[in-house]
């Protein structure tokens, strides 16, 4: 894996973090399903059909993966990049750097720590790994989902993180289209245009659940 061109490593990090943002798609359309005045029914079946097909639970594996190829392959890239270039400039062209790109690797970082705090907050507590809270049963996604959203804290900070991903994607995606070579100069303008409407519906569509239970809710 450390012997791979730098070339290699983009392209795996770049498909490793297409394939992500499908499940960045389902984890949303499900996430949706809180808004529905029904009790948590909608969320409650989707949540168990997610955690007890099979066929999911063998994309679970897939998606592991591929969260550790786009996790490893990021701190190599971002490890080159920064040997590369061990001193800075005499004089900074902001011009050449998006202010996107130029805080991925921080980004990165947050929603890496976030997503540690997730799995400890629902896959963790799923597996038997940690103790679920008082009151509320290791599969009970949906009362565990209301007892976090009505933090204010929690909540702010995972709308802090999910802006935090936003940002990574808006840059992400378009890299990644051209790291792979799809930047063709007729439609990259367009796939930069959907790149960062995607990214903000992401951002907001996650942040809209946290703020919906914090003030609607409760």
């Amino acid at each position: 894996m450390f012997l791979y061109s730098s070339i290699t490593k983009k392209v795996l990090m770049a498909l490793a973090g297409l394939f992500l943002v499908t499940f960045l798609c389902v984890h949303l359309g499900i996430n949706l399903m809180l808004l529905k005045n029904d009790g948590g029914r909608a969320f409650t079946e989707a949540a168990t059909f997610m955690g007890t097909n099979v066929l999911i639970k063998v994309f679970e594996i897939v998606l592991f993966a591929g969260f550790l190829l786009h996790i490893v392959f990021g701190l190599l890239v971002s490890g080159q990049n920064r040997g590369a270039r061990p001193t800075s400039y005499a004089v900074n062209n902001s011009s050449d750097t998006s202010p996107f790109s130029k805080y991925m690797f921080h980004t990165g970082i947050i929603v890496f720590i976030f997503l540690l705090l997730h799995f400890i907050d629902f896959y963790f507590i799923k597996i038997g790994l940690v103790a679920p809270p008082p009151g509320i049963a290791a599969h009970d996604f949906y009362n565990r989902t209301l007892l976090l959203f009505s933090t204010p804290g929690y909540s702010a900070l995972y709308i802090f993180c999910f802006i935090a991903l936003g940002i990574h994607l808006n840059h992400a995606i378009q890299s990644a289209f051209q790291t792979l070579g799809w930047n063709h100069g007729k439609y990259m303008d367009a796939v930069k245009l959907l790149g960062s409407a995607f990214s903000f519906f992401i951002a907001a569509g996650f942040s809209l659940v946290p703020i919906f239970i914090l003030f609607f809710k409760n």
